[in-house]
């Protein structure tokens, strides 16, 4: 009893009002505003990131061309040199950019266009323009490389052709057996409007089709692919922007670009696609989803006005455990803000882009929740602990993101304390001597009430 009077006393109220990051750590940030902007100030687009030679690198594009960066081991984005496109104006809302081998692919849907080719091989000191097509590109709107194939899909292609703009085709397959010389291998297929996105792996293409839905195909044989499915119509259904799959091909997840639409995550068995949950952040109040990326355990959105969100996907309803605002502004248009994610860097290091805020390099820290049991509301880790080794908590429930720890010896002396904010977990590593001591974790739930739980540890 004497110890929760002192836990009382001691306990901080914790404010959520203007809280911008949970779980994820801010590591760096670019923004150029010397860049042409439009009237409504969107200097950026999308984003990729790659290694060359154990070296990370981030791509981002915007008004005037492509940048690329080196990423730090201090954690910094470094700019490195910069691509201008080949049409550049404050109209430019849509870039794209993909790497395979040494090369990266960019492309752009708006004024005359083309396909850029970029070496990349000259990193860390520069990248060299090794090819501009514009005979045969004149805008693209989205492209996916399927890198084991060597197979450039591009989505919404408007060709030119004899110098004259041709009406836009759905998508087109290049072979780029010559990385600098895509070569057209497939243009269809023929009764769908649109293609805005894509993704393929083993030959099957899972392509978003606007508001024609999701429609899925076998291209084994790209001179006759096989149509294996069509969802046209499912549940919260809007504009079907893009999806990802999952390194285990389980799940596949996707995002409707419309006001108040969710996320949806989907279950793979045998190349066939269900609907099994929908998920999302702030939709009560028309936020959008843009694009995707997921492992096998989470979801990273870039979710326009809503910042960077990643949700736990284990579960067959997601839930949220993290994300970072990276467009804290208020705006009546809900598509401002995060557009652009890249989840994959061998440093688990997170890129977003932020249409008005530029480049973010992020950090969460994902084998924590890995590690995570969430049938304890209150995990420590490990326990018994040696003086050499932090002390892991967790706090399982997405409504606690601020706590006060306390720690007693076992005469109820206090003998450390931490206030935590804006995370549901935390490493300490108290300078202690070996023996038996109490945790207490505090927090206000949801109902406004204090809440405390006490943990024994030992200390070798």
């Amino acid at each position: 009893m004497k110890i929760f009077n002192v836990i009382l006393l001691l306990l901080v109220q914790f404010s959520l009002i203007g809280q911008i990051s949970y779980n994820i750590d801010f590591l760096d940030n670019w923004n150029n505003d010397t860049l042409t902007a439009n009237s409504s100030q969107v200097r950026y687009n999308d984003c990729w990131g790659f290694e060359l030679e154990n070296q990370e690198y981030a791509i981002a594009g915007s008004t005037e061309g492509i940048h690329f960066f080196k990423l730090t081991n201090e954690n910094k984005l470094y700019h490195v040199d910069f691509i201008e496109g080949h049409f550049n104006d404050m109209s430019v809302i849509h870039r794209d950019i993909k790497t395979y081998q040494k090369y990266a692919y960019a492309v752009c849907d708006e004024g005359e266009s083309s396909l850029q080719i970029i070496d990349l091989s000259y990193l860390p000191d520069s990248v060299h323009l090794v090819g501009n097509n514009d005979s045969t590109f004149a805008r693209v709107h989205n492209i996916f490389i399927d890198t084991l194939n060597g197979l450039l899909y591009a989505g919404g292609i408007t060709p030119r052709e004899n110098g004259i703009i041709q009406n836009t085709i759905s998508m087109q397959i290049f072979s780029l057996s010559n990385p600098i010389n895509p070569s057209l291998i497939y243009t269809g297929p023929n009764d769908i409007n649109e293609v805005h996105d894509m993704y393929v792996r083993n030959n099957i293409a899972y392509l978003n089709c606007g508001f024609d839905g999701l429609r899925v195909y076998d291209f084994s044989d790209i001179s006759n692919p096989i149509f294996q499915q069509n969802i046209n119509f499912y549940q919260d259904q809007g504009y079907n922007h893009q999806g990802w799959l999952s390194p285990n091909g389980e799940t596949y997840v996707f995002s409707d670009e419309t006001s108040g639409k969710k996320l949806k995550k989907c279950k793979i068995t045998s190349n066939n696609i269900t609907i099994e949950s929908l998920f999302g952040t702030n939709y009560e109040n028309n936020s959008v989803p843009h694009n995707v990326m997921i492992s096998n355990e989470f979801a990273y959105v870039a979710y326009y006005n809503e910042g960077l969100r990643i949700y736990d996907i284990r579960k067959n309803i997601p839930f949220e455990i993290a994300y970072y605002d990276t467009y804290p502004e208020n705006s009546f248009f809900n598509m401002q803000g995060a557009w652009g994610i890249y989840s994959k860097l061998p440093s688990k290091r997170i890129l977003v882009s932020d249409r008005h805020n530029g480049l973010f390099l992020l950090k969460f820290s994902e084998n924590i929740f890995l590690n995570s049991n969430d049938n304890e509301i209150l995990q420590i880790y490990p326990n018994p602990i040696s003086n050499n080794d932090s002390l892991t908590l967790i706090l399982n429930d997405e409504n606690i993101s601020s706590f006060n720890i306390l720690l007693f010896d076992i005469k109820g002396k206090k003998v450390f304390d931490q206030k935590v904010f804006d995370q549901s977990y935390v490493k300490i590593k108290p300078t202690l001597k070996s023996g038996i001591y109490y945790l207490y974790v505090s927090y206000i739930d949801y109902k406004e009430e204090l809440i405390s739980i006490g943990k024994k540890i030992i200390l070798n």
